[in-house]
């Protein structure tokens, strides 16, 4: 369904275009169309009162507003052609804090001019609302200076004009009402703008925070989020799942791009389930690669079991996997052991729990994915280290392999995991 866009909603989009910039942020985007769109609303008081001024026989006083809205409508048009926000943001203060007080001068004080000084404190005020925050304060004294200076030449001031005296009382309301709705306008768009900005980076913070937590594990992620500190865990015993897809560069080739990835999306979603199922902790998905821990960082005494069934599980679903005809086999692996983990800085930059961590830390005889990776993996096979056997040979059926050769660790002893003891379902 299109969008009904309002005369308004349209004319705020052409302010937003006066002097706007590739490279502009939303903030500066936000302080453009904000003067812009005050310089405008000004203009048109600055017609009407000098139109009023000059029909009542004020012709000084009436040149006071129109030259402003002449001056600050040809400082836009400046603005829109050179985009020197700067210069334009300086005229503008400049001009709405000193017009004010000359027309005040013109029309004989306070009270003749129906307190038109008013309209010179938008000049700070839109200090604080357009990139001048900073300078803000000094505005604000320029202003008061502007009263007092006002109060002090009151006396000598002619204590008449030629406006009726209903009159100067409508320019009264007219003044401070005028000058408080610009006010409250301004401050209403600003503090919108503020809101959808803030709603904006809520929503870009929770994607954030759940992009983290699909990368670490959730206690690790609290404590980087809120802390500053370098994370390092000792555990005890823990296992770890590795598993790849067999031929998998053969099977790259006879696939598209797309079909892999959809390939490799439905099969790693239904393992994420699984993993969910358990309660474990998904370590990485890179490429066919996928890692498994148990017992890490939630400390557990039955992780080696948790992991087996999770295995027999994945194995049972790739088993009975079909695409197109086209059946998968996989490189699945269990070791267990001793591991120190935590994130890694690289200089000043820190980097995500690394997955080579926990598994280079993970016991004399399981280095990272050798005693059951392509090399040594069976295809449809789910391999063990001794480490896991020993967790396992209780309650699961474990079938001895023989002695793999591990570059750098030497001969290593492996079993099969086929299935779970009866009884201990």
């Amino acid at each position: 369904m299109t969008p009904t866009h309002t005369p308004l909603d349209r004319l705020v989009a052409v302010i937003r275009r006066v002097g706007a910039e590739t490279v502009d942020s939303e903030d500066a985007r936000l302080q453009k169309t904000l003067l812009v769109g005050a310089s405008l609303m000004f203009i048109l008081a600055g017609l009407l009162w000098g139109g009023i001024y000059i029909a009542f026989d004020e012709p000084l006083a009436g040149a006071v507003p129109l030259s402003y809205a002449a001056v600050s409508l040809f400082s836009i048009l400046l603005f829109g052609l050179t985009h020197h926000y700067r210069l334009f943001r300086v005229s503008q203060l400049l001009l709405i804090l000193i017009l004010p007080f000359l027309l005040q001068l013109a029309l004989g004080g306070f009270v003749n001019s129906s307190a038109a000084i008013l309209w010179s404190l938008i000049c700070p005020f839109g200090a604080l609302l357009i990139g001048q925050r900073h300078h803000a304060p000094w505005w604000f004294l320029a202003f008061l200076g502007l009263v007092i200076v006002s109060g002090l030449i009151q006396p000598d001031m002619h204590p008449t004009n030629n406006l009726p005296p209903w009159l100067v009382t409508i320019f009264f309301v007219a003044n401070i009402g005028t000058v408080s709705a610009v006010a409250f306008i301004l401050l209403h768009y600003f503090v919108g703008q503020e809101s959808r900005f803030l709603g904006l980076l809520r929503l870009e913070q929770e994607k954030s925070e759940r992009l983290l937590q699909n990368v670490l594990p959730k206690e690790i992620a609290a404590i980087l989020k809120d802390k500053d500190e370098t994370i390092a865990e000792h555990y005890d015993s823990v296992s770890i799942l590795f598993a790849d897809i067999a031929d998998f560069t053969a099977l790259s080739d006879e696939l598209s791009p797309t079909e892999m990835v959809d390939l490799l999306n439905e099969v790693f979603s239904r393992f994420d389930s699984l993993v969910t199922k358990y309660s474990l902790e998904k370590i990485r998905t890179i490429g066919d690669n996928y890692m498994v821990v148990s017992g890490a960082p939630r400390p557990r005494p039955d992780h080696a079991r948790l992991l087996a069934r999770l295995a027999l599980e994945m194995h049972a679903y790739v088993e009975e996997y079909q695409r197109n005809g086209r059946r998968l086999n996989f490189h699945i692996g269990i070791g267990s052991g001793p591991v120190r983990s935590g994130p890694v800085r690289s200089g000043d930059q820190r980097r995500d729990w690394p997955p080579e961590i926990p598994l280079r830390c993970l016991g004399r005889r399981s280095q990272y994915g050798q005693p059951y990776g392509k090399s040594q993996g069976v295809p449809g096979k789910i391999q063990i280290t001794q480490d896991t056997y020993e967790l396992l040979k209780d309650a699961c059926i474990c079938v001895p392999r023989g002695t793999v050769l591990v570059k750098g660790k030497g001969e290593m002893e492996t079993w099969f995991l086929e299935g779970i003891k009866a009884g201990h379902e």
